[in-house]
């Protein structure tokens, strides 16, 4: 009998929450002023007081972000249309009580920011990111979504991965998936292809762009694009199953945008605040954000799953999600013949800057950067703080370790990278299983040796050993040079004139002599070896020297001034040379070279 109610109660609340239903429609009807009018109806709510908030941070962002500063004029009715009392909580949290099961809240939202993690609205069209854009309701996370957008011109088309259920009408299965589905709304160029995966299952990618530009234009950049989608799906031997069968590019490239990239698990949105020209130089993002819907949107870490949309996310894995990412963006593009070796290789001598030069990367692990995204992932605070010294970007730091693993891989085990992210496909990804750090080591070691994945693990993500990436480039003929050899140097701080001397406009990095001397941010540099600081170019004095002498320095600090001396040291910044113009390459290092970034396509 204690089974039989226990089951009824189950089927009860099952029926309940399967009856429980939200719905948005969207209009703009002042959006020349950037507002737009939205409302949000909740059916089968429980009795309780209804809570309505806006989100406080978005998928692919780890960062807090205040979204509900831009809604006002928040009212609430019940299903009759009668106002109901609501109440504000906190700044984005809404409250209504005494209602009968269903809420119709309406609001207005100021929305003037076009990126990947904001919203605009104007009467050129609306880009809107679902968590800036949209409030939900607590407790209603599973509920079925669908969402009617007023459209007032019938060139403009509607581009996201929602399911479309009408011309203008969509849905979503649940809170997750709305929240992940950015939209598009505008005169858009609709370019789109077939592409096939194991099976012979037939998938749509689509490009979904606004921007001034021919049809002769778009169809050029297409056309690349399409050559950097066949090589990410050579990486893992097939594409993603995604949702409705299309994935789509949602593109806005024109100066009223602000450059970014957010990926989604079945498109991405891209914001690059210049004017059209279907140059290559615009694909990088596309590369990198694409070979997203494998990496971090299907191959998952367990610290992400599911998003919690009223806080920062922190994870400790950003250095593979995002920095295996950026660095198979780079190579994506090389294999596709849309960047150029030179290219390539200058890429990565900056990769090898943020693990070897960098303090953030020399000094700490990969996975206390990665943890750091809750703090620089475009959050906002007015204070100073010290990154120059304790952090290096999970996206460039996080490359320098794929970047290591694969030169590791090519030269000890005849495998790759591309094995590696091969194996994680299949352990993880294709079934959707969130991975922990040692079930990414053990997946390292199903590929090498169980030694090899705990030595790379223990000295380069739970620790930052240096790695010497002179030796395993030497295999494909390059070589790793100082960018600026013999050459002497105070810091690479950037500075100003101002009416005393030069403002240095940044903290002073570690072990640089400007650091060792003292002198820091918003201290101002006067004089040097006599010679009196008026412009950037009479710091030119110091070429005069030689590394390691010690010249007279004088400097402001918060009023007082200070005499000391300075020593010239040699810059240690890195880059990477091609040696085979000068040590004719072996058919050795043309067979890795073409391992490595060569066509995986073959012409298919």
């Amino acid at each position: 009998m204690k089974f039989v109610l226990a089951s009824f109660l189950f089927i009860i609340t099952s029926t309940s929450v399967l009856a429980q239903k939200i719905s948005y429609t969207f209009s703009a009807p002042n959006a020349t002023h950037h507002e737009a009018e939205i409302t949000v109806t909740a059916e089968k709510l429980p009795l309780a007081p209804a809570i309505f908030r806006m989100s406080r941070s978005s998928p692919g962002r780890y960062a807090t972000h205040e979204f509900g500063k831009n809604v006002y004029n928040v009212k609430a009715f019940d299903a009759a249309g009668k106002p109901l009392t609501i109440e504000r909580k906190e700044g984005d949290v809404y409250s209504v009580a005494g209602h009968k099961g269903v809420v119709k809240v309406s609001y207005t939202l100021f929305a003037n920011y076009a990126d990947g993690t904001y919203a605009d609205v104007d009467a050129t069209g609306y880009h809107l990111n679902i968590p800036a854009t949209f409030m939900w309701v607590k407790g209603m996370e599973k509920a079925p979504i669908s969402i009617s957008f007023a459209v007032p011109n019938k060139d403009w088309k509607i581009a996201t991965q929602l399911k479309q259920e009408g011309t203008t009408t969509f849905s979503a299965p649940d809170l997750q998936y709305f929240m992940d589905s950015p939209v598009k709304i505008g005169e858009l160029h609709i370019r789109e292809w077939k592409v096939t995966t194991p099976g012979a299952k037939t998938l749509t990618v689509r490009l979904a762009l606004q921007a001034e530009a021919t049809d002769s234009m778009v169809d050029t950049f297409t056309n690349n694009l399409k050559k950097i989608v066949a090589q990410a799906s050579e990486v893992f031997g097939e594409y993603p199953s995604f949702d409705y069968g299309t994935y789509t590019f949602l593109a806005s490239i024109n100066p009223y945008v602000k450059g970014d990239g957010m990926e989604h698990r079945n498109s991405t949105m891209i914001t690059i605040p210049t004017v059209f020209n279907a140059s290559n130089d615009l694909l990088g993002v596309f590369s990198h954000e694409f070979f997203h819907c494998w990496n971090v949107e299907r191959i998952r870490p367990k610290s992400l799953q599911p998003f919690n949309f009223e806080k920062s996310n922190m994870s400790e894995a950003l250095w593979l999600a995002e920095g295996f990412t950026q660095y198979y963006g780079n190579l994506l593009q090389v294999r596709s013949k849309v960047i150029t070796e030179q290219e390539f290789w200058d890429g990565l001598g900056r990769l090898i800057n943020a693990k070897t030069n960098v303090p953030g990367g020399a000094n700490y692990s990969p996975i206390h950067n990665s943890q750091h995204a809750v703090f620089v992932d475009a959050s906002v605070s007015i204070d100073k703080n010290n990154y120059a010294n304790m952090f290096s970007s999970y996206y460039t730091y996080g490359g320098a370790v794929a970047l290591a693993l694969d030169l590791e891989l090519r030269n000890k085990f005849a495998k790759s990278l591309d094995t590696y992210m091969q194996q994680l496909w299949k352990q993880f990804g294709k079934q959707e299983v969130p991975y922990t750090l040692p079930g990414l080591q053990q997946a390292l070691a199903s590929i090498t040796t169980t030694s090899f994945a705990a030595n790379f693990f223990r000295q380069y993500v739970y620790g930052h050993k240096p790695y010497d990436y002179t030796t395993p480039l030497r295999a494909a003929k390059l070589n790793v040079e100082k960018v600026n050899s013999q050459t002497p140097w105070i810091g690479n701080n950037a500075m100003r004139p101002v009416e005393k001397g030069l403002m240095l406009a940044g903290n002073t990095v570690r072990n640089t002599p400007l650091y060792i001397a003292g002198v820091d941010v918003d201290d101002i540099l006067v004089e040097v070896d006599g010679q009196k600081l008026k412009e950037l170019k009479d710091l030119d004095v110091i070429k005069k020297h030689k590394i390691n002498e010690t010249l007279p320095l004088t400097y402001m600090h918060r009023g007082d001034t200070v005499k000391t001396t300075i020593q010239l040291l040699e810059n240690n910044w890195l880059k990477v040379v091609d040696a085979s113009s000068t040590q004719p390459a072996s058919d050795k290092s043309i067979t890795f070279r073409e391992a490595w970034i060569g066509d995986k396509t073959k012409g298919r």
